[in-house]
């Protein structure tokens, strides 16, 4: 009986080990064992565990908003060291890994020219939150659009603009273009409106009007109080500008908007014109 036990473990072992040796085999130089997949398949999980105690053990004592940055750099870090490890373990077992980068080396270049732009965003992800010019929260400008930052991802940065709408910014643009951060000092912004008014008009009583409209708005800032400037003396007009601030400038253009409703009206009832564009023409007979 006990010999039959044995010849029966011995046949499982034998048949267990013709299954792990079994060969993928894609060219002459290029094989894998399904015993070598299983090691690289184990060798990925076990990296993924580590890297999730690692991941805990550097943040258990971080303050919140540290620990957010560090998982966003962290995640970039973990796919670089889940492609060293694959590599590693491949050429543990067997896989001649020269001959795979030399026989895909046609495809690979045409993957790294169409990844290109992604590895940029992600290069540019890690650098906006090293760098700390944009954070979570902040209204930035870029070509031309404006939006509030939602969350900063592996390659794009989502931001919500005043219209309600999501835009979708790869990250690469930081490093290729202009970025105005808003609130980069703070939610403080300083806005402004222009007028021009006819010439020959009270400019003391302009002063005292434009200062006049901003009172009514709640959402005007009393310090630092509004000022207007006396920016030029223009062709058909004398110009100037009111500056107010405000503390949410996606309220910009709604509070823009009540100031001209609230100049025009105030003009109105002090006889202040503003002019039409006027030319001379003189006439040489």
């Amino acid at each position: 009986m006990q010999g039959k036990l044995e010849q029966v473990t011995d046949t499982i072992v034998e048949e267990a080990n013709s299954i792990l040796d079994y060969t993928f085999t894609f060219s002459k130089e290029i094989s894998i064992s399904l015993k070598g997949l299983l090691f690289v398949a184990v060798a990925l999980v076990v990296t993924a565990f580590v890297l999730k105690l690692l991941r805990r053990f550097i943040t258990r004592k971080m303050p919140e908003n540290d620990k957010v940055k560090f998982i966003s750099v962290f995640s970039y870090i973990r796919w670089v060291v889940f492609l060293v490890i694959f590599l590693i373990a491949m050429d543990a077992s067997g896989v001649n890994v020269t001959a795979v980068f030399a026989a895909s080396a046609v495809l690979l270049i045409g993957v790294g020219l169409a990844l290109q732009t992604l590895f940029q965003d992600i290069i540019s992800g890690i650098f906006i939150l090293v760098d700390q010019s944009v954070h979570v929260g902040d209204i930035i400008e870029l070509e031309g659009k404006v939006g509030r930052v939602l969350d900063i991802r592996l390659r794009t940065t989502r931001a919500v603009t005043i219209d309600n709408k999501v835009l979708v910014i790869p990250n690469h643009l930081y490093l290729t273009n202009i970025l105005f951060n808003w609130t980069e000092n703070g939610t403080e912004t300083r806005e402004s409106v222009t007028v021009g008014v006819a010439y020959g008009s009270d400019v003391e009583l302009v002063k005292q009007v434009l200062l006049a409209a901003t009172k009514k708005n709640d959402k005007i800032l009393k310090i630092p109080e509004p000022k207007v400037l006396f920016t030029d003396f223009a062709d058909s007009s004398l110009n100037f500008k009111l500056v107010f601030s405000l503390n949410d400038s996606f309220e910009t253009r709604f509070v823009q908007s009540d100031l001209r409703f609230e100049i025009d009206k105030k003009f109105k009832e002090n006889n202040i014109t503003i002019p039409f564009p006027q030319r001379d023409v003189h006439l040489i007979k």
